[in-house]
């Protein structure tokens, strides 16, 4: 639909989005997931990263100018505001100065599930000589998580079907394990029969989480990204971990650019779609097989 040029407020930044990634939030928000903790406001634009031009800052703003090429976090659904549109208004503190050596389409790809994966590598404690399990490590977050760990001397573990192993393993990986070819906990301990030292699970239920925590050694850590972490069943464990919340911030959208630009990042999109293709996007989401960014062409 068409709606009326959005304009600044104060500390806020109007972005001529070039593109926009596909995060599962997204659809979790058109599904009404989140209830009434998350207030929306109606007609409401789908779609939290964007990446493109700045057109027009609100009084107050310092960080950007006119012509910036920036790329952050757009999602503001309690003003109905998102990035699946052309002109999109930002907080100034949920944006950064893009990466300067790739395109809007590879830094649209990158806020949400980068800064997820590096406050997961941080809040872990990843270090060299860890060792590090990661579940549903194929999608956004996971490939970045990969190579955060790896690049921090860590020892990674991912779970990926076999046509996902060789990407895998240049991305950081040491080992993979096939999902459909059985129990992963099983396979782990078959390999590693010391287990791991971290445990990160983006998709498992509560049971299948508690499961995979025999993979852990005594005193290790055990995170879910879908909050099937019980902190009760954990202590019986003897193991640290917690449900994850992510905490964006402009700083971590610097460091992340700073990074690709450093080469030290590789931003997988695994699909670019014409914005119209929106809804189709969504849905293929929704089956939890992505392997990379699904992102917006706009």
């Amino acid at each position: 639909m068409e709606l009326p040029q959005p304009e600044p407020g104060p500390g806020e930044v109007l972005v001529r989005l070039a593109a926009a990634g596909l995060n599962p939030i997204d659809w979790k928000l058109a599904d009404g997931a989140f209830g009434s903790s998350v207030p929306v406001a109606f007609p409401l634009v789908l779609g939290s990263d964007g990446a493109g031009e700045v057109l027009a800052v609100g009084t107050g703003v310092r960080r950007f100018t006119v012509g910036d090429a920036v790329f952050g976090q757009f999602q503001r659904p309690e003003h109905g505001g998102g990035s699946y549109c052309e002109l999109a208004v930002a907080n100034e503190q949920s944006l950064a100065q893009a990466a300067r050596s790739v395109t809007y389409a590879t830094s649209a790809a990158v806020p949400t599930a980068g800064m997820t994966a590096y406050n997961l590598v941080e809040e872990t404690r990843i270090s060299e000589g860890r060792r590090v399990l990661i579940t549903g490590a194929t999608g956004g977050v996971g490939t970045f998580v990969t190579q955060l760990a790896a690049g921090r001397g860590a020892e990674v573990l991912v779970t990926a079907r076999p046509a996902m192993a060789e990407l895998m393993r240049n991305l950081g990986a040491s080992a993979t394990f096939d999902h459909t070819a059985g129990p992963i906990a099983d396979q782990v301990l078959a390999a590693y029969p010391d287990g791991v030292d971290v445990l990160i699970d983006m998709v498992s239920g509560p049971g299948e989480f508690v499961e995979l925590t025999r993979t852990v050694r005594d005193g290790g850590t055990a995170v879910s990204l879908i909050g099937s972490a019980d902190a009760d069943v954990l202590t019986e464990h003897n193991l640290r971990g917690f449900n994850f919340v992510n905490r964006p911030s402009p700083q971590l959208l610097e460091i992340l650019a700073g990074q690709v630009d450093a080469g030290r990042l590789t931003v997988l999109v695994g699909r670019e779609v014409p914005l119209e293709e929106a809804p189709d996007a969504l849905a293929a989401s929704r089956t939890g097989r992505a392997q990379g960014k699904t992102v917006l062409a706009i």
